[in-house]
């Protein structure tokens, strides 16, 4: 295992800098690393580190979602709080109608399987958008309006969003027998008791920071474990109460800011060094999940569906912007942000096929070839519209300011 560990940091840090060095994202190389690596193609990572790799990519996002709580200010999230929840649902809503209306007539799939289908496509990638909207942040553009923290926060409540919805099509699919009204309920609650927790565990962090004074490494390394016994908690009381995980930790990231610009900043610092090496082990072994020969047999109908899905998704963005006082270049932005696809569908693609949904391996090739061809593409539109289209405005009295 130590050994893939090693040839997986060398590796990603190449390309990192060969994508680097041709104008493209290095994440982008990552994952291209991850999809040779994997067991589909050249089978090098050994399997005790793929066994665990659902662990180290948590673990991994957990960093990027603390990052990006600690970069929300409560005068941007009061700017663009409701429009960032109007954003977070109708691009979805309006994506998954659209894949469960037309893939019943690309494939031999009936209409319940191809509503889960299009639960499944309509999540964002959070630790793409994340990466990049906290790289704008640092570089002050779209400040002024919010973009990047508007996008990185519908980001994380649209996984929230599309996850719940995806356990109550699965439910009705299993036929578990409770009604659809009362299943609707856990959206709510989910991110309710995200919010609360969260804030309970960032309140906690807080005052402990200040009892104890401890150095700026062992505050990270808490704030690291805490996250994580969010996402651990999240697990133990599922079924009873439903609480989004990862809404915690931002919000458990927003508190601390809002508490302690001083040890936020410090935190945020530490955190950008572990984000070196967790963002390699992330979009490494999210490409190690790709099976390329099952996305290869959906061929052209597969990406004919999935280009269409993204259209109606952007058509969704448009329309949340209404009245959000953004230029149409801004706009364009957004909608570019809502394209890749990757964390959530590897997460969650082979669900179905493993429940005995009807579809099953159609929604899984769908999924795989939907984080082949949205990730990649995704993130270089970001990368190569977000510093032409977003304003570059004055630094602000902020965390990325200070440093």
């Amino acid at each position: 295992m130590a050994v893939s560990l090693a040839l997986i940091i060398i590796c990603g840090l190449f390309a990192d800098y060969l994508f680097n060095k041709i104008k493209l994202p290095g994440l982008v190389g990552m994952l291209l690393v991850g999809i040779l690596f994997g067991p589909f193609v050249f089978d090098i990572i050994q399997p005790e580190l793929l066994t665990i790799s659902g662990d180290l990519r948590m673990t991994a996002l957990v960093i990027i979602l603390l990052r990006a709580g600690l970069e929300l200010k409560k005068d941007t999230l009061n700017r663009t709080g409701k429009t960032a929840a109007v954003m977070a649902c109708f691009p979805a809503i309006v994506e998954g109608i659209a894949v469960t209306l037309l893939a019943p007539v690309f494939f031999e799939i009936d209409y319940l399987s191809a509503a889960i289908l299009g639960a499944v496509l309509a999540a964002v990638s959070p630790a793409v958008v994340v990466h990049f909207m906290l790289g704008l942040i640092d570089r002050n553009r779209g400040a002024v309006k919010g973009i990047p923290s508007l996008i990185l926060t519908s980001a994380a409540v649209n996984g929230v969003f599309v996850i719940v919805i995806f356990s109550i099509l699965m439910d009705v699919a299993a036929g578990s027998g409770e009604s659809l009204a009362w299943q609707a309920l856990a959206i709510p609650e989910s991110i309710l008791m995200g919010l609360i927790v969260g804030a309970a565990a960032g309140f906690a962090l807080f005052r402990l920071f200040q009892i104890y004074q401890p150095r700026a490494t062992k505050m990270t390394l808490a704030v690291i474990a805490v996250a994580i016994m969010l996402k651990w908690l999240e697990e133990q009381i599922a079924g009873v109460v439903n609480m989004s995980a990862l809404l915690s930790v931002m919000t458990m990231g927003f508190i601390l800011l809002e508490k302690s610009e001083v040890n936020a900043h410090k935190i945020s610092s530490k955190l950008a060094k572990f984000w070196v090496f967790a963002e390699i082990l992330l979009f490494v072994l999210v490409g190690a999940q790709v099976n390329i020969w099952v996305a290869w047999e959906m061929g052209l109908l597969g990406a004919v569906l999935l280009f269409v899905a993204l259209i109606a998704r952007s058509a969704g963005t448009w329309l949340s912007l209404w009245g959000a006082g953004l230029e149409p270049k801004e706009k364009m932005f957004c909608v570019v942000s809502g394209l890749p696809k990757a964390t959530v569908q590897a997460a969650i693609g082979a669900l179905p096929l493993e429940m005995g949904i009807p579809g099953g391996e159609i929604i899984l090739a769908l999924a795989v070839l939907s984080i082949i061809l949205t990730a990649p593409m995704g993130a270089m539109a970001i990368s190569l519209t977000g510093d032409k289209w977003l304003s570059h405005d004055a630094p602000a009295k902020t965390l990325g300011a200070s440093q």
